[in-house]
């Protein structure tokens, strides 16, 4: 009988086992799939195409990192230079081949954003109140004005969408675009069911840390190098910061 009740036991224990592996397996089926809708998509700017906001007038293009032009790659290699190369400092010429790496990865999916010539919008106008009004997006684009570099990935067992670049030109900082750039990923993070939005600033950049954490509500996250070891955290030139959009990503990305 004592020999029956330990193999019952452990035949019990297998049993728990398996459903968990199963429970597991499809968990991330799940998410790979979610990411792989979300990645599908081309087009995420179905609700927003056009900015108009203290002197500012812009029209927002999405992109692929596989599809850039010889002259969109050119351009978002000098803006992240002048933008970034102070804040790496001696770290900005091994960075700079990772973000070009990165930039024309397959994954990578672009907010492009351009100068409008002609926006009657007085704030932020959904894209239904421009048709048969006024010029596409194409049309009334001139010089730009920056872009965004996101992507749909997997982080902590969760899907999320990470911020690998927001970048302005210096005359359009300062007027309320980047936050409606992030409120539009914030958007499209919450349209695709990603648990949050993720993104690495560097130290250094105190412009950028104090609008994400102070005007954003982003947090340090419990993945970002100075949580998960503090002493390790002061080596790196970095914090990753988040904003969780349910309470399992609360309670994995940024902790109790």
């Amino acid at each position: 009988m004592e020999a029956k009740g330990v193999e019952s036991c452990n035949n019990n224990k297998s049993k728990a086992n398996k459903m968990k592996r199963k429970e597991k397996l499809e968990k991330k089926k799940a998410m790979d799939e979610l990411i792989k809708v979300a990645s599908a998509e081309k087009n995420h700017l179905s609700a927003f195409r056009h900015y108009q906001k203290n002197g500012l007038s812009a029209c927002l293009e999405s992109g692929t990192g596989d599809k850039l032009s010889s002259s969109l790659k050119h351009y978002i290699q000098n803006l992240l230079k002048a933008n970034m190369e102070g804040a790496y400092g001696t770290e900005w010429p091994v960075e700079e081949k990772v973000k070009r790496r990165e930039m024309v990865a397959s994954e990578a999916r672009y907010i492009f954003v351009y100068e409008a010539l002609d926006a009657n919008a007085s704030e932020l106008l959904p894209m239904s109140e421009h048709e048969g009004t006024s010029a596409s997006c194409v049309e009334e684009r001139r010089s730009m004005l920056g872009f965004v570099h996101f992507r749909f990935v997997v982080e902590e067992d969760l899907p999320v969408l990470y911020v690998y670049e927001l970048q302005l030109e210096p005359r359009a900082q300062g007027k309320g675009l980047g936050k409606f750039l992030m409120q539009l990923i914030e958007l499209i993070a919450h349209k695709n069911h990603m648990g949050a939005v993720v993104l690495t600033v560097q130290k250094a950049n105190l412009v950028a840390m104090n609008f994400y954490t102070s005007k954003m509500r982003y947090v340090i996250s419990t993945i970002s190098p100075s949580k998960v070891d503090p002493w390790l955290g002061t080596q790196k030139s970095y914090e990753i910061l988040c904003k969780s959009f349910s309470n399992d990503a609360k309670a994995i990305l940024e902790g109790p």
